[in-house]
């Protein structure tokens, strides 16, 4: 077995047409072990009809393009490329597009890493 996968998810202005409401989930794609990650591509207009918190796993989105708003615990946050934002589970969220938004979702264990950087690197 290979010490890597590739995946191809294609243009992600597109990823509505191969991946449901807009949402493609890295972890059964690539066979994930310590972390989902989900890239997304909300068209403008629309809000998640829901709000939602996590149990365990903090989340860390970073805006690729476009610009939309976050309510995170009732406070409303403007969002736009370049924007990233972390979110602890227990924080209450949703999200709304202004223009068509793309961005990149990291959900991992909160307070569960250990090593980063080249703080987990060996040098070959």
């Amino acid at each position: 077995m290979a010490n890597f996968k590739n995946l191809e998810v294609g243009n992600l202005a597109e990823l509505g047409k191969n991946y449901e409401n807009g949402k493609a989930f890295l972890h059964d794609l690539l066979g994930l072990t310590s972390c989902e990650i989900s890239v997304s591509a909300m068209p403008a207009g629309i809000k998640l009809p829901f709000n939602h918190k996590h149990r365990q796993n903090e989340e860390i989105y970073i805006f690729l393009k476009g610009e939309g708003e976050m309510t995170l615990d009732g406070e409303v946050i403007k969002v736009k490329e370049g924007s990233c934002v972390k979110v602890l589970p227990d924080a209450v969220r949703t999200m709304e597009s202004k223009t068509d938004l793309q961005y990149i979702c990291v959900q991992a264990k909160a307070n569960s890493l250990e090593q980063f950087g080249f703080g987990d690197a060996d040098l070959c």
